[in-house]
């Protein structure tokens, strides 16, 4: 990136190597790690690689859509959630799309479901990438629902 990218305190991004072509992600400087919404985490071996599946629910107030995802462990960390409970979590590695920019960023995953964002974008996955205006939202452009869905509706098709 040769300027930093202008980002509002949330935004849609794409996290494609994961079938996630839409998510609506809250951008949270006092987090160090970014967090994904997961249920169903089940750790795995295969070929002597530590791997993980989970399940996904991207659009908020909606569970009918959920997307399966398996990606390799790249860590296990004890977070602490803003409640102050401690969580030993799986971390993953993806490339993370936001506007026209890409980068690879690491996540946790987590049950987020009480939270009303699916996705937290944390400080280390936005280090020298963004500027934030805390006043703005969808600085990036906004997404109707019929068009995340037909999103996902293509991902499956």
């Amino acid at each position: 990136m040769k300027t930093k990218l202008q980002i509002g305190w949330y935004e849609w991004c794409s996290l494609d190597k994961l079938g996630l072509p839409a998510i609506k992600a809250k951008i949270d400087t006092g987090a160090k790690t970014s967090a994904l919404h997961a249920v169903d985490i089940k750790p795995y071996i295969q070929k002597r690689i530590e791997k993980v599946s989970f399940v996904v629910l991207p659009l908020q107030a909606n569970n009918n859509l959920q997307i399966h995802c398996h990606a390799n462990v790249i860590d296990k960390r004890l977070v602490m959630s803003s409640n102050g409970h401690k969580e030993q979590r799986y971390v993953i590695k993806t490339p993370i799309t936001i506007g026209d920019e890409h980068w690879d960023i690491e996540i946790t995953l987590s049950d987020r479901d009480p939270l009303k964002f699916r996705m937290l974008l944390g400080r280390e996955a936005l280090k020298n990438k963004v500027i934030i205006d805390p006043g703005r939202t969808l600085y990036q452009g906004k997404q109707d629902e019929s068009s995340i869905k037909k999103l996902y509706r293509k991902r499956s098709s």
